[in-house]
Order: C-alpha cells, then structure tokens, then sequence
C-alpha cells in the first residue's frame, strides 16, 4: 500500500475498540484468523426523514490505512496494559493491510443497504479495521448529507462552510472536505484548505468593529488592507448607517455586505434595496447566523447572494451519523469455499452474501432502484449503472481516490449522481428514500 500520506501524522491504528483487538487474539487461538472474509460497510436506513444518503470520507479513509500501523508506541501500551498478549503484539507488528477493497466513490448517494464500503481480506486483517472504518464515513457521510440538502435548499447560490467552530478540531477539518465533497464552494478552515486543496475565504468578526474606536476606522482598516472588494460586516450597531458608511468608503466597488443577525429575510430585502439606492447594484448580500437548509430554503425568497453554514452542517444538522454499521457478510469454511453469513435478529436485518450493487435508471437517465445482486452482479440490466469501484488491490492503494484531486472529482460526482436521481430528493419535507434497494 502506498505510505505517503497526504500530510504528517500519527498512527491511526489505536483509533478502534479495545475488543477488535481481543478478538484478533481469540481468532488467532482458534485458527479462524486466517479465513477469507468479506465485511461491508452499510446502512439499515436513512436517517429519519431524508430521502438519500451521500457517500464522504473514504479518501481519508484510505489516507488513514498507509499510517494504520502498530509502532513501539502502540505495541508498549497494548503490552503495558495487557490488552492482549505477546503473540498478538507480534501479530499486530507486522500488520499491513493486504486485502481488497472496493465501495461506492466518495460524491455518490447512497440508500438503506447500499454495500458502501466492501473490505475483502482474512478476519485478521478485516476485523481490526472495523471501529476506524466506521468513524471516519459515518462522520462525513453525515455531513455531506446534511451538505447536499443545504446546497440543493440554496437552489444555485453559493453555500460557504463555516463551522470549524462548533467542532473537534480534526473533525471540522473533515466536515469541511465533506461539505465541498457535496457542493459547497469555499470553507474559512485553514488547515483543511493545506490538506485537501479547497478554497477558503473569510473577513472579519465583530470583534474586529469593536476593537476599533468607531465603525467607520475599522471599515476603513479593513478597505485599505484588501481593496474595496472585501465583504463587510455590518450588524455591528446600526445596519443601515454602517451600509451607508461602506459604500462612502467604497463606492459601488464593494465586493458584499454581510447579514448576521436579525429577521435575515426582511433585512436583506432592504439593505438590497438600500444598496441599489445608493448604486451600489453589483455589491452582494452574504447571510449568516445559524442557517440550516430550512433557513436557506426560507431565504430563497430574499435577494442574498451566499449563505455561510456552520453549526448545523458540522453537526449533520440533526443526523451527526450516517448510522452505518461494518457487519461480515461472507467467509471461508474448512475447504476454502465462501460461505454467506448473517447475524439473525428481528429488528436488525442482514442479508449474508458479498453484495453487487447497479443504479437502474429509466429511458431517460434518471435512476429508478438501487439493485443489489448477492453473491453476483445483477443480471438483466442493461440501464444499469455500477457503483462499486476498487479503491485498493492486495493491499496497494490504486491511483485517483486519495489527494487534492480526488476531493475536485467527488465534488463533479456529486453533481451527477444528483442530476440523475429523481426530482423529489430536492424536497426537504420527510419522505421515503428517493428509490427503494432491491435484491435481484
């Protein structure tokens, strides 16, 4: 696999559950270890309410694997700790993942019981990678979800992420991947602009007004410092006089206004026509303030320009997982043959067998069913469009998944996979998913 990630950082092979590694240990007694086992990654159901699913963070996830290794530093507290014992940790120092894997691309939507993620390797290999599998795409699918409601809500206005605050630290920075993964154009997160390639953008906090003596120095700081094209705060004290004062410093080459407070829809009504008043006609309107794509949708009536998103992206705005879950679908028995395998529960279902997944779509492109094959693709269809790709091949990480890169082309693919589901996964009133997943 490669092991040059994007950026320096530690090993991610503690991020998992101290009974993946026990397990390893009584797989390894047993002689199970070495058994070929398919898991796959997967959700029962959507959240409730929502009509798709979008797929985010397997580009991390694969970054994650070429540092998910078990140094001194990790072998000496699994010792210390007695977590297994030392013919684990000798198993666990020569760990290198080696098996396959494939799913859906991040950009991509998703559905109850989509195989997004499919890891094919021994259990010993497979089993440990469970819990880190599982945090990294069910935090980012949840935000890209959460992403792409907001961005179909703003119906061509450009959606600004803006959460970094409101977040774990190394989780804003992936909420801020996911989000432009799902269509939104710019993030304020540095560090995810360093890793990852996006754009980002920002101005000025009303602690930047008041630090000053008077609004007007500090908006003339602000027009000296970056041009007129800057965006300006300007609910500091009055809106209307600080509109004025901007454009006297400005002219009609402000660049924007930002809305932070207040009845948004009625406020930014008037300021637009304040500032077309004034002849200020091409100065946009930029809308902040705790937005969800309720609030968006709501403000489609009102002449912004963009809305900057925070609180409730970062927290999937109200769905903070994908509610995946990684489950063994497959295995060898004592002559080396698959065999399905599926946990029986009444309220959980499963379905055993290495999973096949196509989109069919009608005649005219748009997609009808997700069609599962178990065990084999699906046959008999000819609009079918397959969603599973390899990411990884014996262990060796395959080109074009990982990287700047990748995040520009989940990003056009989310766009597409958008355009051909059909029109009613723009309603954000609570339905049924948008296609229903059927076994063939």
């Amino acid at each position: 696999m490669d092991t040059s990630p994007a950026w320096d950082r530690p090993s991610s092979s503690l991020y998992t559950d101290h009974y993946e590694l026990t397990m390893l240990q009584a797989a390894l007694h047993s002689g199970a270890a070495e058994r070929r086992t398919v898991f796959e990654a997967f959700a029962r159901g959507l959240p409730d309410g929502r009509r798709y699913g979008i797929v985010a963070g397997t580009g991390r996830l694969l970054e994650g694997l070429a540092s998910f290794r078990f140094g001194p530093a990790e072998l000496e507290f699994l010792d210390r700790t007695g977590v297994v014992n030392a013919a684990t940790l000798a198993r666990l120092a020569d760990f290198r993942f080696s098996g396959d894997i494939w799913g859906y691309p991040e950009g991509e939507a998703y559905f109850p019981y989509s195989p997004v993620l499919i890891v094919e390797s021994t259990f010993a290999e497979a089993c440990i990678l469970e819990t880190f599998v599982l945090s990294v795409l069910n935090h980012d699918s949840a935000i890209a979800s959460a992403a792409s409601r907001m961005v179909s809500a703003a119906g061509g206005r450009p959606c600004i992420e803006m959460g970094s605050r409101r977040a774990q630290e190394e989780a804003a920075v992936a909420a801020a991947r996911a989000a432009v993964i799902a269509g939104f154009a710019a993030t304020s997160n540095l560090e995810a602009g360093r890793r990852f390639g996006l754009r980002t953008v920002g101005t000025a906090a009303h602690s930047f007004t008041l630090v000053h003596d008077t609004e007007r120095d500090a908006f003339r700081a602000q027009l000296d410092s970056f041009g007129p094209g800057t965006t300006l705060l300007v609910d500091t004290y009055d809106v209307e006089a600080a509109v004025r004062t901007a454009v006297d410093f400005a002219g009609d080459q402000l660049g924007a206004v930002r809305l932070d407070s207040g009845d948004l829809l009625a406020q930014a009504r008037w300021v637009r026509e304040l500032l077309d008043d004034l002849g200020n006609v091409h100065t946009k309107i930029v809308v902040t303030s705790d937005l969800d794509e309720y609030s968006v949708a709501a403000l489609q009536a009102a002449p912004a320009d963009s809305y900057g998103i925070g609180t409730a992206l970062v927290t999937g705005s109200g769905a903070p997982t994908a509610g995946m879950v990684y489950k063994l679908v497959s295995r060898t028995n004592d002559a080396g043959e698959f065999i399905a395998v599926a946990k029986s529960s009444r309220n959980k279902i499963n379905v055993g067998g290495r999973k096949h997944a196509v989109r069919r779509l009608d005649g005219s492109g748009t997609a009808t069913h997700e069609v599962l094959g178990v065990g084999h693709p699906p046959t008999e269809e000819p609009r079918g469009r397959p969603l599973l790709q390899q990411f990884i091949r014996a262990g060796e990480l395959l080109p074009g998944w990982t990287g700047p890169g990748a995040v520009v082309r989940a990003r056009s693919r989310h766009a597409d996979t958008m355009a051909e589901l059909p029109a009613v996964v723009n309603r954000l009133q609570r339905g049924e998913p948008a296609i229903p997943t059927i076994y063939a």
